[in-house]
């Protein structure tokens, strides 16, 4: 084999999508994503045999991924300050789980990993591979706040705006908590947290979600506003007011 045959072959096989045990419409089997043909190929067995299907993903009624081995491993990294070291495994995970599950939530954590150590362009970039191939992860699902967060740190306003506005229409009540969200951040981060303006968020914003958005979907963004208005309420020298929003938030 030449030279150039052999790296076109290690580049090929680079690239090549992985199988990743699973199910798909009750048929339990090895589950691999074909970008090209927009379809899932499913291995299975068949008695002594190995079968196989192809299901494109329009016909696609349920889709159940096992979990990544080291999922929760690299999360924990990541909430506990260790971002870092969880890139080059949640990037792997990224790559190979490419529409089977777990590549938005893997995503999720690896753009919050290079938001901790102030990269959004990186950040950036990251979640716009998962969102160059569905349009919907840019305003629902949990990758989206991690998104408009890099979005925020990039100035890209009206980018970020499109996806608020998508979120708080799309009839899914986390998208609109975390949107409801994310507004009041862009108020602080535009006009400071002057006692007015955390005022103005407490109300048109992170109040709202904690009082209104108490169904369990909403949980993760009722969480980060109750915290966020515990950090007005300092600012306005309210620490009992504060406190207590972040013993609600704990015990959530």
């Amino acid at each position: 084999m030449n030279k150039f045959a052999a790296v076109a072959t290690v580049a090929l096989a680079a690239s090549a999508a992985l199988a990743v045990p699973g199910t798909i419409n009750q048929k339990r089997g090895d589950i691999t994503w074909q970008r090209g043909s927009k379809t899932y190929a499913l291995a299975y067995k068949q008695g002594n045999m190995t079968a196989q299907q192809e299901i494109p993903l329009g016909s696609v009624q349920s889709l159940d991924i096992d979990k990544p081995a080291n999922y929760d491993k690299l999360v924990a990294m990541v909430e506990g300050g260790q971002g870092a070291g969880a890139i080059a495994g949640l990037t792997q995970i990224v790559q190979t789980y490419r529409m089977l599950v777990w590549d938005k939530p893997a995503a999720r954590y690896l753009v919050e990993a290079y938001i901790s150590a102030n990269n959004y362009q990186k950040a950036y970039d990251s979640a716009q591979s998962i969102i160059a191939e569905d349009k919907s992860a840019a305003f629902t699902g949990p990758l989206a706040p991690a998104y408009w967060k890099a979005l925020l740190g990039l100035g890209k306003n009206v980018q970020l705006e499109n996806c608020l506005n998508k979120a708080s229409s799309s009839g899914d009540r986390a998208s609109s908590a975390a949107a409801l969200v994310m507004r009041g951040d862009v108020t602080l981060a535009a006009e400071g947290d002057s006692p007015d303006v955390c005022r103005k968020v407490l109300t048109d914003a992170y109040l709202r979600v904690a009082l209104m958005y108490s169904d369990e979907p909403c949980k993760g963004a009722r969480i980060d506003a109750m915290n966020k208005a515990a950090a007005c309420f300092d600012k306005l020298g309210m620490a009992g007011r504060a406190e207590k929003l972040r013993t609600q938030a704990r015990s959530l």
